[in-house]
């Protein structure tokens, strides 16, 4: 499944982005939408995620409580809200898809993947 992915940008520490990602087909319920991020020199890691027909919801401890991820399958988008934003979360995000409608961490559960969308937080 095709993915889009935007909204990133230059922020201040403690401010605040929103990332969306759209997806193309028909099926976007069918699958399990996530959020990862990969920071400088770092290995790719798990933000958040969301199921595609309950839509309940899971996050990195770093993400508690910060961010909030959802979904509109009606317009087949992803979005990721991020709040009080620190240096740390400076990363190239991605948002990937699911081979099914579960929420997962693993990475290796994704075989779709958008392309990044870059996240600097200045402190």
């Amino acid at each position: 499944v095709p993915l889009q992915a935007s909204g990133g940008g230059l922020v201040q520490a403690g401010g605040c982005l929103r990332l969306s990602c759209a997806a193309s087909g028909r099926t976007f319920s069918s699958y399990g939408m996530g959020w990862f991020r990969q920071p400088p020199g770092k290995e790719r890691e798990f933000v958040a995620a969301v199921s595609g027909r309950t839509t309940s919801t899971y996050y990195a401890d770093s993400a508690k409580g910060r961010f909030t991820i959802s979904r509109d399958n009606a317009k087949n988008t992803v979005s990721l809200q991020m709040n009080s934003l620190k240096p740390e979360d400076t990363a190239v995000y991605y948002c990937a898809a699911t081979g099914d409608a579960i929420r997962t961490a693993t990475i290796t559960d994704y075989p779709y993947w958008g392309q990044g969308t870059q996240v600097t937080v200045s402190s």
